[in-house]
C-alpha cells in the first residue's frame, strides 16, 4: 500500500511541476518586449479582456500600466531568464530520473509538443497583432 502511495504522490508531483512550470512560463512570457518576444501587453490586455470583459477605456488604462512598468520587466527579465532555464533543465532532468525508458520517450515527447504549441501561440500572436511584434 504504501508503494502505491508514493507513486500516486510522485505522479501528483509530476503534474503539479508541468503545471506550474507551463504557468510560470505564460506568465513571465505575458509581460515580455513585444518586440520579436512572445507576449508583450496585448496579449495581458486580451487575456484579461477574454476573461473580465474590459471596456475600451480599461483596456487603455491597462496597457498604460503595462507600458510604464515595461523598463522594470525586462530588466527582471533579464536577471532572472538565465536562472529560470536552469533551474527548468535541472526539474526536468530530475522528473526524468524518475521514469522508466518509455515514460522518459513520453515525457520528451510532451515537452516536445507544449513547445510546439508555444511557439504556434507566438505565431497567431504575431499574425493576430499584423506581425508588430
Amino acid at each position: 500500500m504504501m508503494f502505491n502511495q508514493s507513486k500516486a504522490w510522485a505522479a501528483v508531483l509530476l503534474a503539479a511541476v508541468f503545471v506550474a512550470g507551463g504557468a510560470a512560463g505564460w506568465g513571465i512570457a505575458a509581460w515580455r518586449d513585444p518586440r520579436g518576444h512572445r507576449g508583450g501587453p496585448d496579449a495581458m490586455v486580451n487575456y484579461l479582456d477574454d476573461h473580465l470583459r474590459l471596456s475600451a477605456a480599461q483596456k487603455d488604462s491597462v496597457r498604460a500600466v503595462l507600458a510604464r512598468h515595461r523598463p522594470e520587466m525586462e530588466a527582471l527579465w533579464r536577471e532572472v531568464h538565465p536562472r529560470f532555464d536552469s533551474i527548468r533543465t535541472v526539474i526536468r532532468s530530475e522528473i526524468s530520473g524518475q521514469l522508466t525508458a518509455g515514460q522518459r520517450d513520453e515525457y520528451v515527447r510532451l515537452l516536445a509538443e507544449q513547445e510546439h504549441q508555444r511557439q504556434r501561440q507566438d505565431s497567431a500572436n504575431a499574425n493576430r497583432d499584423g506581425g508588430k511584434r
